[in-house]
């Protein structure tokens, strides 16, 4: 895997059109081959590419991208990347930061419904995390932060996704489903720069 940092300046984010999360979406793909045939693409096979808008201030936006080859040299701003190392995802205990799209299906509908509140957030996280992501969240350490709503058009249609950041420590206890977590990204909305795990090894396990 190669984790990438896109550093856009303000001349950069004109001349590559960014002006909604749709245009973030385009220029990081823009950064890669789509090596999907369209029989993959109907299947819903993972892209092989997650990342984060990570915005920033008036002179310099960064994108950190995670991807399972090798990004080509933008036309516009600075990518610097780097090989993670095979050890990187064989730690206990992490530090994390996450942007997700909060869902549940309906019973009745189907349909999927955004979770609100934060603290209906923190529990569908540490519902997921456990059941599906191979990872425990420390409960007494989890942060959400920025609720909001991701809103764009694509193809004529208004496309929305609830969003909201996590942060916190996370003990690995599937290591199988976690590594597959940190490849291909968890929750929905993963081509929209949701789901990216960004994780720092911890020295110290933790007992939650």
């Amino acid at each position: 895997m190669i984790a990438s940092v896109l550093r856009l300046s303000r001349a950069d984010c004109k001349a590559l059109r960014i002006t909604d999360p749709y245009s973030i979406h385009r220029v990081v793909c823009d950064l890669f081959e789509d090596i999907r045939s369209e029989e993959d693409k109907q299947a819903g096979k993972p892209s092989g590419i997650l990342y984060a808008d990570k915005g920033g201030d008036f002179q310099l936006r960064q994108i950190l991208v995670l991807s399972d080859r090798e990004p080509r040299t933008p036309a516009h701003g600075e990518l610097q990347s780097k090989t993670i190392p095979p050890d990187f995802l064989q730690h206990d205990c992490y530090g994390f930061e996450v942007i997700v799209n909060p869902t549940r299906r309906d019973n009745a509908s189907r349909k999927l419904m955004p979770v609100r509140g934060r603290d209906e957030v923190a529990d569908w996280f540490m519902e997921r995390a456990e059941k599906s992501w191979g990872f425990r969240a420390d409960p007494e350490k989890l942060q959400v932060q920025h609720l909001g709503v991701q809103r764009f058009e694509k193809s004529g249609q208004i496309l929305t996704h609830g969003s909201a950041t996590l942060k916190g420590v996370l003990a690995v206890t599937h290591r199988e489903r976690f590594e597959r977590s940190f490849r291909q990204g968890i929750g929905r909305g993963r081509a929209f720069g949701f789901g990216l795990l960004q994780i720092v090894p911890l020295a110290n396990p933790f007992d939650i």
